[in-house]
């Protein structure tokens, strides 16, 4: 039985049959949309917690590391709170659609963003922070330097919150329904597949999904060398 659902797996993966790239398209486009969002919020956040100074910078940040262990499921019930009728967000219809799943990965990768930046830039603030105080620039000025200093390191954080939002199941599942051509993504349709015995299409996404867990890993272990090489880090 095994064999046989190993070699149908890779029938499906060699002509991407049976919603394979469906599922997959799915699947990153959902994935890179909430990664960029929380880029575009997490990075800035995480270098001004890293910098700058101001009451219960401890206590913020003892928080942003809390949060970037936040379940998944936990995310996805206030989500599902937040976009139900009878929730704030209700009237949008939002529930139960790809919009749904994004705000749920983004409010799973923005905490590890923020998070693993400011650990990176408050490395950095360490180090030229003196240089940075001596030009007199503004704060906003200093978050820019410092995020362009240490771009080639960044880019392995935003690949670790890919692979987070790209394998994770719990959050997309209850907010997004699972919905067949809609809402379904690899991780989702692995979970259904295996419940119904369909383990050909399980397998199939199964390795497509570990292949590109494996090359997120090999392109950010690329970029931190870069970075090590570049700056001697």
């Amino acid at each position: 039985m095994i064999p046989e659902a190993l070699r149908e797996a890779l029938v499906l993966l060699r002509h991407f049959e049976g919603d394979v790239a469906d599922i997959a398209l799915l699947s990153l486009e959902v994935s890179l949309s909430a990664v960029a969002l929380g880029a575009a919020l997490g990075l800035p956040l995480g270098a001004l917690v890293a910098i700058a100074r101001f009451p219960g910078k401890p206590a913020v940040t003892v928080a942003m590391n809390t949060f970037m262990g936040l379940p998944s499921v936990i995310v996805g019930v206030l989500v599902y709170l937040l976009l139900s009728r009878s929730g704030p967000l209700g009237p949008m219809g939002l529930l139960f659609t790809p919009t749904a799943m994004v705000v749920a990965q983004t409010c799973l990768t923005l905490p590890l963003i923020a998070a693993l930046t400011r650990q990176m830039v408050d490395d950095a603030w360490r180090e030229h922070g003196e240089a940075l105080r001596s030009l007199r620039l503004s704060l906003p000025s200093r978050v820019r330097v410092l995020l362009w200093h240490t771009r080639f390191s960044l880019v392995a954080i935003l690949l670790a919150g890919l692979g987070r939002a790209i394998s994770e199941v719990g959050a997309v599942m209850i907010v997004g329904g699972n919905i067949d051509g809609i809402t379904r993504t690899m991780t989702t349709a692995i979970a259904l597949e295996t419940s119904k015995g369909d383990l050909a299409l399980a397998l199939a996404l199964g390795m497509l999904l570990m292949t590109i867990v494996l090359g997120l890993n090999l392109v950010a272990s690329a970029s931190r060398g870069l970075a090590m090489r570049r700056f001697g880090a």
